[in-house]
């Protein structure tokens, strides 16, 4: 059996976080041979759940996925695949199978948050995530290094794809088309995977995007406010980016009786409230469902076979604050230096509600119901949607509020296969590695996901802190919650990196003396 850097590592954590648990392990593996057995799955493609199934990964590739019985009918032991000596077995019956969750916006942490890495890929992992794209971070070389600790599994870290700020580290300010394509190249040969836009003039963004296809690597843009008068999410399509992050740019796109936004005259980008309130009325500014424009908006986008990483939890806040500073995960799982970075402020990005009311509250329901619209139908006619989390902003939490975007994609009409879809193969097929992950088949990396709940049913079992449930015997319980991820075949303890990261919390509250308390509550 070989055992990894990370089951060491993790090991010692458990030693210096939670003496009390300490014989049990968060990670173990990857082990010559794994089979998991009984186990429903559900595979990521759409295709309805099948079981009683084995699953065997040799080196961390899958060899069989093997049918092996029918539901209450006991399972012949001859039909099933044998154990090497040495492997390793997980019984699985009960539980339920699912590739792992694929992250399409996810950045690892923030000095301004205080969150570390250690803390915020913990949370990942426990909620299932074993793919991370970060589009744009603390800086390029810093998330390069920690995704070539995570491949050779010197830490205990999802896979990370790395996608740069443009213009990061460039010691003048990109002004021509030659300096864009310089750039995009030194990017480029630095191992980045790919590049994070969040706007440019439109000869700089044509020449920066030009140049990334040519080197073959991917491209998001956050069409910020300040470029996107020039140059919305169908210019960015038509240059070849290839998928758009959040919403912003595409009402744009949408407009047809206006160039800009109906922006106050008192209206100040730096201001956040006038920046997010405002943003929840744009939607209402572009054309109606199902128009003839709407619908040649969607249509070349679909011919350009665009990706939609709408992110919706981590505007949530925006529709419902009280839901989203209430959430219960706070109280266990929120470091002291992130629930500061969340209160309202007027220099702290995203901490827009410096007066959030009922009146700001309506309008982004409506603004929801409008964008959820688009992106519902935009899957039924054959596109491609992923789900991206945007964590550390907004009172959203690493990993909780991935799960929370599931629940969104549900409220805007996915089935729920077609929400673990968005999940697995969308996000794999986005990011050109749907011949490695993103489905549970025979040749792919063992990335996958346990948990004793149906999540077809209540997506809310994913979470860490369970779903309630009343039994028959009036007894209220929590259930489900992931037991297992499975990522490059290092079995990782969900409920024990749960724990690690309480401990680090509760140190931090030691430390600090500090109480969880609501804004304005002295």
């Amino acid at each position: 059996m070989k055992i990894s850097f990370s089951f060491i590592l993790a090991f010692v954590s458990m030693l210096i976080f939670q003496p009390i648990i300490a014989q049990e392990l968060s990670a173990e593996g990857p082990f010559d041979q794994l089979i998991i057995r009984g186990v429903t799955l559900i595979n990521g493609n759409g295709a309805p759940p099948i079981g009683p199934v084995d699953v065997v990964v040799k080196q961390n590739v899958i060899t069989q996925v093997r049918v092996v019985g029918y539901p209450g009918v006991e399972i012949n032991e001859n039909r099933r695949p044998k154990l090497d000596e040495g492997g390793k077995e997980i019984d699985a019956h009960g539980m339920y199978l699912l590739p792992g969750f694929i992250d399409m916006h996810g950045h690892i942490g923030g000095t301004s948050q205080g969150a570390d890495w250690d803390y915020v890929f913990r949370l990942w992992l426990a909620h299932g995530v074993t793919t991370v794209r970060e589009p744009s971070g603390r800086s390029r070389d810093w998330t390069l290094d920690l995704k070539r600790k995570s491949a050779k599994n010197e830490i205990i870290a999802p896979r990370i794809v790395q996608y740069t700020g443009f213009g990061s580290g460039s010691k003048t300010p990109i002004v021509t088309q030659d300096q864009a394509r310089e750039w995009v190249r030194q990017n480029a040969k630095a191992g980045s995977d790919g590049i994070k836009f969040f706007g440019a003039a439109p000869e700089i963004m044509e020449a920066a995007l030009d140049e990334n296809n040519k080197l073959g690597l991917g491209s998001a843009c956050h069409h910020a406010q300040l470029s996107v008068a020039r140059w919305n999410v169908l210019h960015s399509a038509r240059a070849g980016l290839t998928s758009m992050e959040h919403w912003y740019g595409l009402p744009e796109a949408l407009f047809e009786d206006r160039t800009v936004q109906n922006y106050p005259l008192d209206y100040n980008y730096q201001n956040e409230q006038h920046r997010f309130e405002q943003a929840g009325k744009l939607w209402e500014q572009a054309a109606k469902p199902y128009s003839d424009h709407w619908n040649l908006v969607m249509e070349e986008l679909l011919a350009l076979d665009f990706t939609l990483d709408p992110t919706f939890n981590i505007y949530e806040a925006s529709r419902d604050l009280h839901r989203s500073r209430r959430a219960e995960w706070h109280e266990d799982y929120t470091l002291p230096s992130l629930w500061r970075f969340y209160q309202p402020s007027k220099i702290s990005h995203g901490s827009y509600w410096h007066f959030w009311g009922t009146e700001q509250e309506v309008s982004w329901k409506k603004n929801y119901n409008l964008w959820m619209t688009f992106v519902n139908e935009y899957k039924n006619r054959g596109g491609r949607v992923t789900t991206g989390s945007d964590s550390g902003f907004i009172f959203q939490l690493y990993g909780f509020a991935y799960i929370r975007e599931l629940e969104l994609l549900r409220e805007a009409g996915f089935h729920p296969l077609e929400v673990i879809r968005s999940a697995t193969l969308n996000g794999a097929e986005a990011l050109k590695m749907d011949d490695l992950i993103g489905s549970i088949e025979v040749g792919k990396l063992a990335d996958m996901i346990l948990v004793d709940a149906n999540p077809l049913e209540n997506l809310k079992v994913l979470y860490g802190t369970g779903a309630i449930k009343l039994t028959e015997d009036n007894e209220v319980v929590r259930v489900g919650g992931v037991k297992y991820t499975i990522s490059d075949g290092v079995i990782y303890n969900s409920k024990v990196l749960l724990n690690e990261v309480k401990h680090m919390v509760d140190k931090a509250k030691s430390e600090e003396n500090f109480t969880l308390k609501q804004p304005g509550i002295k």
